[in-house]
């Protein structure tokens, strides 16, 4: 017989409030979530306080931030059965990063490669924030005593980061962090840029057509897919050299889950043309129940405000009994 008793792992995803999130966000990660939220005891958050390392004018961050918890709950991410909040809602961010600071060598946040890109791209603005990102990020971690974190290839470092400043941290005090390890869930969709499809599709690439965004209209997204680059052949099938229509056939696979067998079938004898007309069709489809509770949830700014509320209270209550642990585990008189 099943127990039923059997304790859940903690599975912590934040998600940086830099704007709408794409296509490739979605069928890569979100659209696994629901998944991810009924097998695990789940805290999702908008990292707004990472947000902030690339310079933004206020009133920007605040809309991208209620943005992104509409988004959040959206994809269907019950706030009552899940924490989903504000990262900057609940202060012990802040305060556990900068113990944690104290416990990295300078020489290992130097290493994030993460960094090094990011100041190459933002090379007006290389400030120390940017530097001691993945120390925070360790902190978010830590704080809730997650069990997993889903990490897409450029955090596995940053998660590789905070299992060490935790091992260091307990080697010092006894055992006060639990070991996080990386969540491996269904895989994901890697999805490309419609532009450069040797790429992965950004939010943040200059060439709007590179990307879907999930705010996207209809027009707008079969606009999109019908310029999207393709080849000289003029047949749809998977193969080499074929990085344009592989990576729409991989975006239409994950929208009607046909493999890509079924997909040659379907498009035998028919151009790229009827191909695309049938991926901007079905990425609709697949869109438009998110999009619609999306502005729905977006209009009832009462609804975000009690949720945003209560989720940052219910991450305040675990947060703040790790905080109370570790700073009496340092010595800070507490009184």
């Amino acid at each position: 017989m099943e127990n039923t008793n059997e304790k859940k792992n903690v599975v912590l995803s934040l998600v940086q409030a830099s704007g709408t999130p794409t296509l490739g966000n979605y069928l890569g990660a979100f659209k696994n979530w629901h998944n991810m939220a009924a097998e695990n005891d789940c805290i999702f958050g908008v990292a707004d306080l990472h947000a902030i390392t690339v310079r933004s004018e206020p009133q920007d961050l605040r809309r991208r931030s209620i943005e992104m918890y509409a988004m959040l709950l959206a994809l269907g991410l019950d706030p009552e059965k899940n924490i989903v909040f504000l990262q900057s809602h609940v202060t012990d961010h802040a305060l556990l990063a900068w113990v944690l600071n104290c416990y990295t060598a300078f020489g290992e946040a130097s290493r994030m490669t993460q960094f090094k890109d990011k100041s190459q791209r933002h090379a007006d603005n290389v400030n120390v924030g940017l530097f001691t990102y993945p120390i925070l990020m360790a902190a978010d971690i830590l704080l809730y005593g997650a069990d997993k974190v889903p990490v897409g290839d450029d955090q596995k470092q940053h998660l590789e980061l905070a299992r060490d400043i935790a091992e260091r941290f307990n080697g010092i005090y006894g055992d006060v962090f639990k070991i996080p390890e990386p969540y491996i869930g269904k895989k994901g969709a890697r999805i490309l840029s419609l532009q450069e499809p040797e790429k992965k599709m950004s939010k943040s690439d200059p060439n709007v057509k590179s990307f879907i965004s999930l705010a996207d209209e209809p027009n707008v997204i079969a606009k999109k897919i019908k310029s999207a680059v393709t080849d000289s052949e003029a047949r749809v099938y998977y193969g080499e050299n074929k990085a344009g229509i592989n990576n729409l056939m991989n975006i239409y696979s994950c929208c009607t889950g046909l493999d890509f067998d079924a997909i040659e079938k379907q498009f035998e004898g028919k151009g790229y043309g009827d191909f695309k007309s049938a991926v901007a069709e079905a990425v609709v489809e697949e869109l438009r129940p998110v999009q619609e509770e999306y502005k729905r949830i977006l209009s009832d700014k009462a609804y975000i405000e009690k949720c945003a509320k209560e989720g940052a209270e219910k991450a305040s209550y675990l947060a703040h009994k790790t905080m109370r642990k570790v700073m009496k585990k340092v010595g800070f008189y507490q009184g």
